[in-house]
């Protein structure tokens, strides 16, 4: 069956800049109607409007460094200090950094909520977006310039994964509930379709891409997973688990190594180089709800898994097997939610993820904040909370650039971009 027409790539019909200042700012201006694209300036938590709610966080804010980061690597330099300790000494002052992040920039393009998103490779301010009805936002925000919209087929048009091409970064993968997995330039053109379902009854729910070994894999809704290269031949197509594939991952670092996440409530670890079957796995990694999502670490030594309930695990490349670091998490699974999905920083040690507040939660407490949850990827000890009095719905994504200094999150229909406020008032 031939793929959908897409529509015609658009632009977004309106685009109001304003920067703002500290005094003038009310709620409302951060609430744009959905069908409009409200670009926001610079702005602050105003912390006196949350009173007591703010008290919670107060014991999060971490330290100030003992001593700076010039003398940190001259130390290192010098053989003075080991390469661990120098990194924990940057993470640490990053961590400070966090208490000036503010959000400077908002966007409210679709008509539906935001399901994906993925930074471009090269440009730190440039963001793909995707919505329930197949939009895509393509969002240089470091310019005045009316954004790149492509309208979707609406209803059924789901944005399920999101990638840019590594080898064109003026293109980019996507998988649908379309039923297709697909290359598409910044026009919207499709420039070739990898997987095609031919039926309304399977859709495609996640994919990733590797440029070392020029390939494209993708699951689906019924279990199955497509390796394909990057010419659009498929390798091999195996149903790799009993329900719906929701995450696959290749190592950044050794990119013949795939992780693949699914509601049946496992996550299994696969070597392309001998994939034969359902039960040629390396590891299968049994959780006790349905798995939104499973990431390998940027060096490739960790995975970090997030179920549909209360907890986020840490695997070690070094025993797969063993009992993980396990975070004991708010982020239950609801159908009107795009899924909540821990990711790693770019740079640092740290796991970012949404909090949706659980009454029946262990550690709930009255008036729970949403907030967006910073976590040491060793310890597990909460680092920092993130949180905006104006913006206080469920952050679902939430993903760093590449160089780690702006942070990109989807709430509902908006996308929000937090950055240090400084930063932020000089773009």
């Amino acid at each position: 069956m031939a793929p959908r027409k897409r529509p015609e790539t658009q632009k977004t019909p309106e685009v109001v800049l304003r920067p703002k200042s500290k005094r003038n700012r009310s709620p409302r201006e951060l609430e744009p109607e959905a069908k409009k694209l409200c670009l926001k300036g610079p702005g602050s938590s105003r912390r006196s409007d949350s009173g007591c709610l703010w008290a919670g966080l107060a014991s999060l804010r971490v330290p100030a460094p003992c001593s700076s980061i010039i003398r940190a690597l001259h130390h290192y330099k010098l053989g003075r200090t080991s390469w661990p300790s120098l990194q924990q000494g940057l993470q640490q002052s990053f961590l400070h950094t966090l208490a000036s992040y503010r959000i400077f920039q908002k966007a409210a393009p679709f008509d539906r909520r935001a399901t994906s998103l993925a930074w471009h490779p090269t440009h730190p301010r440039i963001l793909a977006v995707g919505s329930k009805g197949g939009d895509i936002l393509l969002w240089n925000f470091g310019i005045k310039d009316k954004p790149t919209f492509i309208k979707g087929i609406g209803a059924g048009g789901s944005i399920t994964g999101l990638k840019f091409n590594p080898l064109n970064a003026n293109q980019f993968f996507t998988s649908s509930m379309e039923g297709t997995t697909r290359l598409q330039d910044f026009k919207g053109n499709t420039l070739r379709v990898f997987a095609s379902s031919g039926t309304c009854n399977i859709w495609f729910c996640s994919l990733d891409v590797s440029v070392r070994s020029r390939v494209v894999v993708t699951g689906d809704n019924v279990g199955h997973v497509i390796l394909l290269n990057l010419d659009g031949k498929e390798l091999w197509n195996l149903r790799m688990h009993k329900k719906k594939v929701t995450h696959v991952a290749l190592n950044p670092c050794c990119d013949w190594f795939l992780a693949t996440a699914s509601v049946d409530q496992t996550v299994k670890i696969w070597d392309l180089r001998q994939v034969r079957g359902k039960s040629s796995f390396l590891y299968s990694l049994p959780h006790r709800h349905p798995v939104n999502a499973a990431l390998f670490s940027p060096d490739g030594a960790r995975l970090l898994t997030t179920d549909q309930k209360s907890e986020i695990r840490v695997y070690s490349a070094s025993q797969w097997d063993c009992p993980p670091s396990l975070i004991s998490h708010p982020h239950r699974h609801f159908q009107h939610l795009t899924p909540i999905k821990a990711t790693w920083h770019p740079r640092y040690n740290l796991i970012v993820v949404g909090r949706y507040p659980d009454p029946n939660f262990k550690s709930c407490t009255p008036h729970e904040l949403r907030t967006i949850d910073v976590f040491d990827g060793s310890s597990g000890k909460m680092m920092y909370q993130l949180y905006d009095p104006e913006s206080s719905g469920i952050m679902s994504l939430n993903e760093f650039n590449l160089m780690g200094d702006t942070l990109a999150s989807v709430m509902g229909y908006h996308i929000l971009i937090w950055s240090q406020e400084e930063a932020g008032m000089r773009k």
